[in-house]
């Protein structure tokens, strides 16, 4: 009995983050739906097509044994919850949160300043949408609290508080949300849920101190601890340095300076942007340092801001390095970041995602054979 559980063969499995650049009809149709110059029933119709398009190349051109809708209809992927209340309760001005990306582009996030904190659109609806377009396992992301918490930040934008509503309030109905976003995407079959934390990385720029990152540990773990543990089985969190238009907004931050309090979120699967970085075994001995027995940790074995395709034997052997600090049973594959989490980045070509995802997902098959065979 004990030989066969030492022979016992351990799959490695391989997932995109999310995001698949919007194809070039539905970019055109957003501009124009935008102008007023397309019908919302037009559009519709258009959106429909590009998910449909997207998951039959994920599954029939990557091989990708579990799918996403590559996010196509959302307007981004940290806005898709507040996107339809933004006239009638936010505004953008001088005193939002600002991200500025190392070539100098800047994503605006906008300011609360009608309460109560809702939203109007939950990822429930994007995951059942592709459900129905296959039987293969669809994973659906989703933002984190903490993301949507800089909308009403009153003492880190220096903002005063709307009348009658309290930032603990807030905190209140945006943890409800939350906790509502992730139940229905499990509810209603999600293989996983993954939370998009790449503010993570971000607030050690804002705040060197550490003590943004740790209020955001807190505000995420506030919903995660509504989760019994088979349910946080299913969830897991995606960071990176922020990409967008191929380039990133925080990669200059050290990075082991997040992962010690990124492992002590309420979940089990990690999702770490590491083909881009710098030096890859400095942060897998952190990795090693800081994860716990019943953690997942997919790492990035592919980085979608650079245009030059990965070989599968590249991601081998990127595979085979990760795992001499993270044991086979724990190991997972992903990208560094979704290829395009804004509706509006087309800077990577569609074929090139898909080359760059089945070669990720090749490469993990070989590297899982050779690390079984010598298991």
């Amino acid at each position: 009995m004990a030989s066969e559980v030492i022979h016992q063969w351990i799959s490695i499995p391989s997932e995109l983050i999310g995001s698949i650049p919007r194809t070039q009809e539905l970019v055109q149709a957003r501009t124009q739906f935008e102008s007023d110059l397309m019908t919302i029933e037009d559009f519709r119709k258009i959106e429909n097509v590009a998910v449909e398009q997207t998951i039959r190349e994920l599954d029939q051109v990557t091989g990708s044994m579990v799918l996403s809708d590559g996010e196509q209809t959302k307007p981004s992927f940290v806005t898709y919850p507040i996107y339809d209340l933004i006239f009638e309760r936010y505004k953008f001005d001088k005193q939002c949160f600002q991200i500025t990306f190392a070539d100098g582009h800047v994503r605006t996030l906008p300011r609360l300043v009608k309460a109560p904190f809702k939203y109007a659109t939950y990822a429930y609806k994007y995951l059942n949408a592709a459900k129905a377009l296959t039987k293969k396992p669809i994973k659906q992301a989703v933002i984190t609290a903490s993301a949507l918490s800089m909308v009403y930040s009153p003492h880190l934008l220096n903002t005063g508080c709307i009348e009658n509503y309290s930032y603990e309030k807030f905190l209140q109905d945006l943890t409800n949300e939350c906790e509502k976003d992730i139940r229905l995407c499990l509810e209603q079959g999600a293989h996983a849920v993954q939370l998009d934390f790449t503010e993570a990385r971000l607030s050690l720029k804002v705040d060197r101190s550490g003590h943004l990152l740790k209020d955001f540990i807190k505000i995420n773990n506030r919903v995660l601890d509504r989760f019994n543990p088979n349910e946080q089985k299913k969830i897991g969190v995606h960071v990176c340095p922020g990409g967008d238009l191929d380039c990133a907004h925080s990669s200059d931050i050290d990075y082991t300076l997040l992962l010690p309090d990124l492992f002590q979120l309420q979940l089990t699967n990690f999702y770490i942007q590491l083909s881009s970085e710098p030096d890859r075994i400095r942060v897998l001995k952190c990795i090693q340092e800081h994860m716990k027995s019943n953690h997942r940790i997919f790492i990035g074995v592919i980085d979608p801001s650079n245009p030059i395709i990965e070989s599968a034997e590249i991601v081998r052997d990127r595979v085979l390095e990760a795992a001499k600090f993270i044991p086979i049973e724990q190991l997972g594959t992903t990208d560094d970041c979704g290829f395009s989490p804004f509706a509006d980045d087309t800077s990577t070509p569609r074929e090139v995602c898909y080359k760059k995802i089945k070669a990720r997902i090749q490469g993990t098959k070989m590297a899982e054979q050779i690390l079984n065979t010598h298991h």
